[in-house]
């Protein structure tokens, strides 16, 4: 395989041999990282009151209480149905905040770029990050650019950072889960994962699953403004899938949470895709899709709020909370009694985030 066909797979851009290309003298710090920086990076994500990325940024007091994180973006390939690593590494920040019950405010972009890696891809994966960041009305505030060798890096690497307000009422974390707690998710699971894997592998599914990339601020501001005090915690379901958040849920609160299967949305490419690979929907990575737990009394409320998000009209009521039994999350099939649901031993497709 050539170079250019190297960087062309899955590329929604046609590249050709002689475009511009990323070299080991753009991390150097020298003239080439000042024009990669001043040219290409800054004209994206500098606003009228920050003309560039200072090693710290300084951000107006706004006198409340914060929330940090930060996440690193590795997917493979970087552009997929739905979705790319630009707004993917936007997004998957930003609801991290979210869920956590804050409104983002400020991020910040660190660049881990392969030599060799054509300058037009970083061009369409910045474009996609700042269209994110505007879309979600954040601000991004300050990054780092490094180049390494051919080999190093998968092409491109990102990095963020996020820092959000916290808003009144905070959810106040699985151990606050009682038994009799519904549990919803906000939409289909799963197709974040399928739609990476299927780009991946290059299997023609017809129609092609898309990724469910995409901020969850406005669900959460949904259920927060329906429910309030009554929503007990509320998670993103991305490595490790609604099984992976549930038993970290049942491992935090002592009880036992058990889910109908019928209950489950899952899309018919996802459905489809994961009977045909021999995998359960359950276990497979989500990019704005989130699992709630709350109060029983309100559990229809949330549900109605959830679903007048565009996106989101097929959020679901999915199991409820019991107490604590030898498994920590069981499935009730089509048929029989309830069946255990392990809890996820390894990710079914490395590097989908």
């Amino acid at each position: 395989m050539n170079n250019s066909m190297q960087w062309s797979r899955n590329c929604p851009i046609p590249i050709s041999s002689d475009a511009l290309r990323i070299s080991l003298a753009h991390g150097e710090g020298a003239r080439l990282s000042r024009r990669l920086i001043s040219e290409i990076i800054l004209p994206r994500f500098a606003t009228a009151t920050s003309r560039g990325f200072a090693d710290a940024a300084t951000v107006t007091t706004i006198g409340c209480r914060l929330a940090i994180c930060t996440d690193s973006h590795t997917v493979s390939p970087m552009f997929f149905p739905g979705g790319d690593l630009g707004s993917l590494s936007v997004y998957g920040t930003v609801n991290d905040l979210a869920v956590a019950g804050a409104y983002p405010r400020w991020l910040t972009m660190s660049l881990i770029i392969e030599e060799g890696l054509p300058i037009v891809i970083l061009e369409r994966i910045l474009d996609s990050a700042a269209h994110a960041a505007g879309e979600c009305k954040v601000t991004i505030v300050a990054g780092d650019t490094k180049v390494v060798p051919r080999g190093a890096a998968d092409g491109l690497f990102i990095n963020t950072s996020g820092v959000g307000e916290l808003m009144d009422p905070v959810p106040p974390g699985p151990e606050s889960i009682q038994v009799g707690d519904k549990v919803l998710v906000s939409g289909p699971i799963g197709r974040h994962g399928i739609a990476v894997m299927s780009t991946r592998e290059s299997f023609a599914f017809e129609p092609s699953p898309l990724s469910d990339s995409g901020s969850v601020i406005h669900a959460v501001a949904s259920l927060r403004n329906s429910v309030g005090e009554h929503l007990r915690t509320i998670r993103d379901a991305t490595r490790g899938g609604v099984s992976a958040v549930l038993h970290e849920w049942a491992m935090e609160c002592g009880h036992t949470f058990a889910l109908t299967e019928s209950c489950i949305p899952v899309t018919d490419e996802v459905r489809g895709a994961c009977e045909l690979l021999g995998l359960d929907p359950l276990y497979v990575a989500n990019e704005g899709t989130i699992v709630i737990a709350v109060d029983p009394l309100f559990a229809e409320i949330a549900l109605n709020a959830v679903r007048q998000v565009p996106g989101c009209g097929q959020a679901a009521i999915i199991g409820e909370v019991q107490p604590k039994r030898i498994t920590p999350v069981t499935i009730r099939r089509n048929f029989g009694s309830p069946q255990p649901v392990d809890e996820p031993s390894g990710a079914p497709l490395p590097r989908i985030c």
